[in-house]
C-alpha cells in the first residue's frame, strides 16, 4: 500500500527547511502534495503562483513530489485528494505546541487522517520563512537558507541583500 502524505503550509518563500522536509518525505511515502494556503490575510509577498513555481522548480528532481494549492480547511483538501498523512516540520518547541493543538483539532476533524512530524536537518532548525525575509530586506546573507532560484526572486523583489 502506497500511502501519499500532504505537506501544507504557506511557504512564502520556500526555504531548505521545507525542501528538507519534501525531500525526506518523499522517502517515506509514496507520493507527497506540498499544498500551499491560499491566505491573502497573511499578506504574503509572493503570489501563490509564484510560490508554486518555486516549489516545482526547487523538487523538479522528486519524481513523487507534486505541488497543489488550497483554500479552506487542510483536512478538507486532504479528503478530497484521499490523502492519509499529513506532513509537518517542528523545529522547535514553541512549534511543537502550536503544531501539537493543530494536530488534535485535525484528528476531531478528520479521525482518518494521522499527522507525521518530521524535524528538520540540523542546520535549517532555526530558519523560519518570516525571519529570512526581515533578515533579507536588511541585507543579510541568507545565502545557503533557500534554493538558488528562490534567492533570485528575492533579490528581484526585495533587492540585493
Amino acid at each position: 500500500m502506497s500511502v501519499s502524505a500532504l505537506y501544507p503550509g504557506t511557504f512564502d518563500p520556500p526555504t531548505n527547511g521545507h525542501i528538507d522536509l519534501i525531500q525526506r518525505g518523499s522517502k517515506l511515502f509514496g507520493h507527497v502534495i506540498v499544498a500551499i494556503l491560499n491566505n491573502p490575510g497573511k499578506d504574503p509577498l509572493f503570489s501563490v503562483e509564484e510560490r508554486v513555481e518555486m516549489l516545482r522548480e526547487s523538487t523538479v528532481n522528486l519524481g513523487n513530489v507534486s505541488v497543489a494549492t488550497f483554500d479552506g480547511l487542510m483536512v478538507d483538501f486532504a479528503r478530497q485528494l484521499g490523502v492519509k498523512a499529513v506532513l509537518r516540520g517542528i523545529r522547535a518547541i514553541s512549534d511543537y505546541e502550536y503544531e501539537f493543538q493543530m494536530a488534535l483539532m485535525n484528528r476531531r476533524l478528520a479521525p482518518e487522517i494521522e499527522t507525521v512530524f518530521l524535524q528538520p536537518a540540523g542546520r535549517y532548525s532555526f530558519v523560519s520563512s518570516r525571519m529570512l525575509k526581515e533578515v533579507f530586506s536588511f541585507g543579510g546573507d541568507i545565502g545557503g537558507l533557500v534554493p538558488p532560484n528562490v534567492l533570485r526572486r528575492l533579490r528581484s523583489r526585495i533587492g540585493p541583500g
